[in-house]
């Protein structure tokens, strides 16, 4: 990679890498099951940025995961909270307790309290918008960096695309360093991002055949023979209970959950569910469906998520390999 590449690159992302305090603005998305100690740290040390999935766990996992992330590395990583967690409050107190430096919030708009004990410990804030005027809401709220995320993303996800978003909201919010995320596998994807004014991006997919990676062998086989038609969004059964998506690979897993869902809208429709409650056992459905395919290996009764880059993976390799391919993709491209 040449040099003017490099230093065109540098320059395009220098308020993400300020930002994250990290070599390239590259975070590594959360992914519950996937994103823990080993992948997170590797993510860090090889120049970008790690992020804990902090999924289901309690407050004491959280710092145990944390501890043992920072025993792994001695570079800058951050935590993701789900809103909907009914612990909330006791793992960003955790957070707190840590000294960590990043909170990722995702799931909706964060409470104010929310908000406010964030920043009162000084960690750096940063939440998803699915528009403009949400994103500016948010940042009216006190959140240091926005991250777009398109439909093409695995796991939960929006009805747009991640170009269409780009185009939406780049032009529109100036203030604070935004991430983009969503089908991204190449990094020549990501300069032409970051040359319509994005401070970094996020990726999930990429990373889940890193060798540093705990996730099951045959979890990895799946992306590798998956291509980007193989990588589905569920379908909302009913518009009065709004279900957010999940894009994973097909297969059984993918038929259970729409049994699942009718089961839950029908409890929720006769008033025996509240609609938290309903999304809540929703959310169990997934995280046990995700936990037997990533860690037990069962692919075909579990959950496969998968962002539709999924086409673009070939081959498992080393953290260090994936981050430093994507970087001279982006400085290629950059020198042309």
């Amino acid at each position: 990679m040449s040099q003017a590449g490099l230093d065109r690159l540098n320059s395009l992302w220098k308020r993400g890498t300020d930002f994250l305090g990290t070599n390239y603005a590259i975070l590594g998305g959360a992914m519950s099951w996937v994103s823990e100690r080993n992948l997170v740290s590797a993510i860090s040390n090889a120049g970008g940025f790690g992020v804990i999935a902090c999924g289901g766990m309690n407050a004491e996992q959280l710092k145990q995961e944390i501890r043992a992330t920072r025993a792994l590395t001695d570079k800058p990583f951050g935590v993701n909270l789900i809103t909907l967690h009914p612990e909330l409050d006791s793992l960003i107190d955790a957070c707190r307790d840590e000294n960590v430096s990043h909170v990722v919030l995702a799931g909706g708009m964060p409470s104010g309290d929310a908000i406010a004990r964030i920043k009162a410990f000084g960690a750096k804030l940063m939440c998803f918008t699915p528009t403009v005027v949400f994103g500016k809401k948010l940042i009216r709220s006190g959140v240091d960096a926005i991250i777009i995320e398109g439909t093409e993303a695995g796991g939960h996800i929006g009805p747009v695309s991640t170009s269409v978003l780009a185009q939406e909201i780049l032009p529109e919010i100036r203030d604070v360093p935004v991430f983009i995320a969503g089908g991204i596998g190449r990094g020549d994807t990501i300069a032409s991002y970051l040359e319509l004014g994005a401070s970094g991006a996020q990726l999930g997919t990429r990373f889940v055949v890193a060798e540093e990676c705990i996730a099951h062998e045959n979890f990895k086989k799946a992306f590798i023979k998956a291509k980007a038609r193989d990588a589905v969004a569920s379908v909302q059964i009913d518009s009065r209970f709004p279900v957010i998506p999940v894009r994973a690979l097909k297969n059984d897993a993918t038929e259970d959950f729409m049994r699942t869902q009718h089961d839950v809208v029908t409890k929720f429709q006769s008033g025996e569910l509240d609609q938290h409650d309903a999304q809540m056992q929703i959310e169990h459905f997934w995280g046990g469906a995700l936990r037997r395919a990533v860690i037990d290996g069962d692919v075909k009764s579990g959950s496969v998520m998968a962002g539709q880059s999924v086409g673009m993976v070939k081959k498992i390799d080393t953290t260090e390999n994936i981050i430093q391919e994507l970087v001279a993709q982006a400085t290629s491209y950059l020198e042309e």
